[in-house]
């Protein structure tokens, strides 16, 4: 994996809510190089989910989409996601609840938008049932005429 373990190490020790798996990540934020787009990526996604503030939250999401546009399609073969594309509407189903939560309506209704033109990059599988379901849910979430615009 070069250089994935820790990442992926970090990512686990967040995800499972050891004390310190912010920090950790936030390590490795700062030990990956600016031009690793596919670790900042991936580092900047999970950072969103352990930020306490939602404006920060949002900011880490904004920054993981950016990443994301950098992207080579192989990028994230290396940690099991075979096209980065398959990332995308988890990206922008993030990006579009932290806007909704902020009361940015128009701007996660384009996030909502653009999650669901890329959904058929995703697998018929449960992490693809999941994501669709999150852009669901941020659909009925939105004021009724959001959808519309």
């Amino acid at each position: 994996m070069s250089g994935w373990d820790e990442v992926i190490a970090a990512i686990g020790a967040a995800q499972q809510g050891h004390e310190g798996g912010r920090e950790a990540l936030l390590a490795q934020w700062e030990a990956t190089a600016v031009d690793d787009h596919a670790r900042r990526c991936v580092l900047a996604h999970y950072l969103a989910d352990r930020e306490p503030v939602l404006a920060d939250e949002v900011v880490w999401d904004e920054v993981a989409l950016r990443e994301h546009a950098l992207l080579a399609d192989d990028a994230l073969a290396v940690i099991g996601i075979p096209s980065t594309r398959g990332m995308a509407p988890s990206l922008h189903l993030n990006l579009g609840d932290g806007y909704l939560r902020q009361g940015r309506v128009e701007e996660a209704q384009l996030q909502l938008a653009a999650g669901l033109e890329a959904a058929d990059a995703l697998g018929d599988d449960g992490y693809g049932h999941l994501v669709l379901g999150g852009l669901e849910r941020l659909a009925e979430r939105l004021p009724t005429g959001a959808a519309d615009a």
